[in-house]
């Protein structure tokens, strides 16, 4: 039923995984951010220094809080970025409107020997995150700065969207093994495996997905589908013959004609095991009314002497889904969730932003904070150099996270400070020096290269059960959950207020 991997043993980085058309292809971007970056090279501002930060809205799902994943895509990613010949080649052949070249040679030639060479601070892979919460930082010249955000916000928002789906069903199943059986539904390739990854560091246990498994050691399982069945006459003998093949990984799927028929077959099949020395590992059920059969399979399974045989439950099962079953009392011991958890049901997006929060020009050396302005106050950006701090009250067992303070790294004094609500100024909460806390952004790279390894999924995945255990359970309910608070230092705040007021002026 599960043949396990060692996720410790196996280097989790991506390579060799990519799709050809996009490893290490500094194309991989929107075409604004190239035209973008030729008007700053154009205009004499090739050396003005930028910070941008890259952050989401709001809670995905309507939930709580949201999982951080996709850090290890990012470290492969802008390692080995650059421009390779055809790159240029192709760039060479792009139009303006009146037919002349879009970019000139002079800047063709500049990006041939162009270096990302950036500072990149990023939260940890499986760190739970919140809205207007800075998760990466980016800071260096303006150019490879500004060139990184369409694919940082590809690299990071889908696996973190997927990472968030994952725990939110893994705590709706409690303490029942949940496996991510989505490959077939996934959106290409690349996002079934992206979708493997982070679906196991947000909390499954394993996969359906080999591929996943062999390159990053994730425990895959696998029963046998309807065709099987189908391809025999009668059932009894479709489950004996499989029994034949791979008598030490039988699990058989029940429901092809009538589920409780299955079941009774299933269990002869499993007293031809007995006789011979295996075990009958479980059932899957995978339509119907999966509360009723599964109860029912339990009865039988159990009165027939097979009280240690898995009912593995499938069929679009999301966390709404597995929660009305738990409270229905279904007899389901593993969850195998496929289509809703890899393509993040009801909600495609995470709605990633990247944005400019300080420049300043070639040779200064302070900052000019910057804020973009919006008619709808959640749009509006956060100004300044960014950092979180994540505040925990009490100690050991007994210690619960209890606030977020997104603050400017030059500008925090004291040891207390006042946290206030990014979209809601009325909302506010105090936090002092003397409780234990952990600024969450941590340096990746430094001047392009770098500076720390890829992260161990399983270890990652450790820590998000563990961080969601430090939370509230309030934060963790699927419906109306409360709000975790997530808010700016008071000095932050008011500076905000300040180019929020001098930008309506202008």
């Amino acid at each position: 039923m599960v043949m396990t991997a060692n996720p410790t043993e196996v280097n989790p980085v991506l390579s060799g995984t990519k799709a050809p058309y996009c490893q290490d292809s500094a194309l991989l971007t929107d075409l604004y951010q190239l035209t973008m970056a030729y008007a700053y090279w154009k205009s004499g501002n090739r050396d003005k220094e930028a910070v941008f930060t890259l952050s989401f809205r709001k809670n995905p799902f309507q939930g709580g809080f949201a999982v951080f994943s996709g850090l290890n895509q990012v470290l492969e990613y802008v390692s080995n970025l650059h421009f390779a010949g055809d790159d240029l080649a192709y760039l060479d052949t792009l139009e303006a409107r009146d037919g002349s070249k879009l970019f000139d040679g002079e800047f063709l030639e500049y990006l041939s020997d162009f270096r990302y060479d950036v500072d990149i601070d990023c939260v940890p892979e499986g760190t739970i995150v919140f809205p207007h919460e800075p998760i990466l930082k980016v800071q260096g010249p303006i150019i490879p700065a500004q060139l990184l955000e369409t694919a940082l916000l590809n690299l990071v928002c889908f696996p973190t969207l997927v990472a968030t789906k994952a725990a939110r069903i893994k705590l709706a199943a409690g303490n029942r093994p949940v496996f991510e059986f989505g490959l077939r539904r996934a959106q290409g390739p690349d996002g079934g495996l992206t979708a493997s990854v982070a679906a196991y560091v947000g909390g499954c246990d394993g996969t359906s997905n080999v591929l996943a498994g062999k390159l990053f050691g994730i425990p895959v399982m696998g029963t046998h589908a309807h065709s099987w069945v189908m391809s025999f006459s009668e059932e009894l003998e479709a489950f004996t013959s499989y029994a034949r093949a791979l008598p030490n990984n039988c699990v058989f799927l029940v429901d092809t004609y009538d589920t409780v028929n299955g079941v009774k077959n299933a269990i002869e099949v499993g007293n031809l095991l007995k006789e011979e020395g295996h075990e009958l590992l479980g059932i899957r059920l995978d339509s119907g009314d999966l509360a009723y059969l599964s109860v029912e399979a339990r009865r039988l399974l159990d009165a027939a002497g097979f009280e240690r045989a898995s009912i593995i439950a499938s069929n679009d099962l999301d966390e709404s889904v597995i929660t009305s079953l738990n409270d229905q009392g279904a007899a389901i011991d593993i969850w195998a969730v496929g289509t809703k958890l890899v393509t993040c049901d009801p909600q495609p997006s995470l709605g990633g932003v990247y944005k400019l929060s300080a420049e300043r020009s070639a040779g200064e050396t302070s900052w000019r904070r910057c804020v973009k302005i919006s008619e709808q106050s959640i749009k509006t950006s956060n100004p300044g150099l960014l950092q979180v701090r994540r505040f925990r009250s009490g100690a050991g067992d007994d210690s619960e996270f209890v606030g977020d303070m997104i603050f400017d790294e030059e500008l925090i004094q004291g040891d207390e400070w006042l946290m206030v609500d990014p979209v809601d100024f009325t909302r506010r909460k105090r936090v002092t020096a003397d409780m234990q806390y952990t600024d969450l952004l941590e340096p990746a790279f430094r001047r392009g290269e770098p500076v720390r390894d890829p992260c161990n999924l399983a270890d990652a995945r450790d820590s998000v059960l563990s961080q969601l255990a430090g939370f509230h359970s309030g934060i963790k309910r699927l419906l109306n959950p409360h709000q975790y608070p997530a808010g700016l230092e008071s000095t932050l705040h008011a500076l905000k207020t300040e180019l929020i007021l001098k930008g309506r002026e202008i």
